[in-house]
């Protein structure tokens, strides 16, 4: 599609990506200065922040490639200490730039309309507005995917070639975007070739030390994966893979998922160019979530522009498409008033400042504070296939010299409405339950997040 823009269709992009800055920027301050919307978020930050001051310059840390903390790092140089505010503001701009990298990819596409479609449908889809508000690798690994795609569209295959490095280099994944560009040049094999080789020296330039450390990072790479496949504290209830995943897009998109399917399916059926690129982006990566069954909401985000396209493919539907967006936009606005709250966690933070010794050994759950200035003894994670953390007990705690323990909802109530996954835990959690806390308290009235206990033993 190569039409002019129009003013019409400016303004509608615009009021668009305002719309899409209100939703991303409004929560973004959420439990700062604590990591507390992402945990991920204290694994690339505080990397980042050693790159920015020249500190280190390898993260040293594969589970993700590198881009996004060399991203993150310029903003890091001017802080004192890792600061996760700056890193966000690098989450919020990455976020817009998704939004309009739908609109291209579905211009190009399908034309403008289906362009603007796209794009609301990035805009407001609840799972894009909430991480593009956390300095972690999902909404950039979505960008480099849409503008690969666009790319290929474009017949420009050297361009999407490098947009697929950029996209592999934020996350592993991205590299599935390999089949539709193959798809879109089939039979220009030069071209493809060229655009295969500028991936790579993408990737390697701007991940290098994943390429230095290969090893390490297959390991790392290896682990994460081997993690995904076995399952995560929370989802051992979840129905089977692929309907816990439409379950995720429902969450993200509401009932504009079902116009997107319709013209799925339509694409199916008329198989043009553009159809079987698009259509091969969503087979190959739905084949790549088949065998995770840590069911988390991001790994959905790479179809939400597609799955946007889509929408806006079959033209009387077009009104409807839009008016279901409404949906979503609810939902999002939702979650954005929420997280104008203060966090549990923050409170408690203070708390343990003011009535716990600097010097008391304290024991913490996952998912709590990271009372770096502390001495801490950090719980492991419970999770499927993975063994019991021996010092989830009372006896063995107070015999390692900890006298104050704190533990929140956020692990807690998962292991619990898994007992039979969980037995030790469980059990442990129980023990605790029949114990008065010193300090206690619960989400609401102006408080978000989970609820928080800490006890002294």
């Amino acid at each position: 599609m190569t039409r002019s823009l129009s003013r019409r269709e400016l303004l509608a992009l615009g009021l668009i990506l305002l719309t899409a800055a209100t939703l991303r920027i409004v929560g973004a301050g959420y439990g700062l200065p604590y990591p507390l919307l992402n945990p991920d978020e204290a694994n690339i930050v505080p990397r980042a922040w050693r790159i920015g001051h020249f500190q280190a310059l390898d993260p040293g840390w594969y589970d993700y490639p590198s881009l996004l903390m060399y991203l993150v790092a310029p903003v890091q140089a001017f802080a004192a200490s890792p600061s996760y505010g700056a890193a966000r503001v690098v989450a919020v701009v990455l976020g817009l730039a998704g939004v309009a990298a739908a609109w291209w990819l579905g211009r190009r596409a399908y034309g403008p309309a289906a362009g603007l479609i796209a794009a609301a449908a990035v805009a407001v889809a609840t799972v894009h507005v909430a991480y593009s508000r956390m300095a972690v690798t999902d909404v950039a690994v979505t960008l480099g995917i849409s503008v690969a795609l666009a790319l290929a569209l474009a017949d420009r295959l050297e361009w999407a070639g490098l947009a697929m490095g950029l996209a592999a280099s934020a996350k592993y994944p991205g590299v599935v975007v390999a089949l539709p560009l193959l798809v879109a040049g089939w039979g220009q094999w030069r071209r493809l070739i060229a655009a295969g080789g500028i991936a790579v020296a993408v990737f390697v330039l701007t991940s290098p030390f994943v390429v230095i450390h290969f090893g390490a990072a297959w390991d790392d790479l290896a682990r994460v994966q081997r993690l995904a496949r076995a399952g995560w504290l929370g989802f051992e209830n979840d129905d089977a893979t692929p309907l816990a995943f439409a379950e995720r897009l429902w969450d993200a998109l509401g009932p504009f998922l079902l116009v997107a399917v319709a013209g799925l399916v339509v694409a199916l059926v008329r198989r043009s160019r553009t159809d079987f690129v698009l259509v091969s982006f969503v087979l190959v990566y739905s084949l790549y979530l088949l065998p995770i069954e840590a069911h988390f909401d991001r790994y959905v985000l790479p179809l939400v522009p597609v799955l946007g396209v889509f929408g806006g493919l079959i033209r009387p539907l077009r009104p409807v498409a839009a008016v279901l967006l409404v949906v979503p936009l609810v939902w999002a606005v939702g979650d954005a008033r929420e997280l104008t709250r203060t966090d549990t966690r923050v409170h408690a933070a203070a708390w343990l400042d003011a009535h716990v010794p600097p010097q008391a050994l304290l024991a913490a759950d996952p998912a709590t504070l990271p009372l770096a200035h502390r001495r801490i003894v950090r719980l492991e994670l419970p999770g499927p296939g993975r063994p019991s953390d021996p010092r989830r007990n009372l006896a063995a705690l107070h015999a390692a010299g900890v006298r104050w323990l704190l533990v929140s909802g956020a692990v807690t109530d998962r292991v619990l409405a898994a007992r039979r996954e969980y037995p030790v835990e469980s059990a442990f959690y129980d023990a605790l339950a029949r114990r008065r806390p010193a300090y206690e308290l619960q989400p609401g009235h102006g408080l978000a997040g989970p609820w928080v206990r800490v006890y002294r033993l």
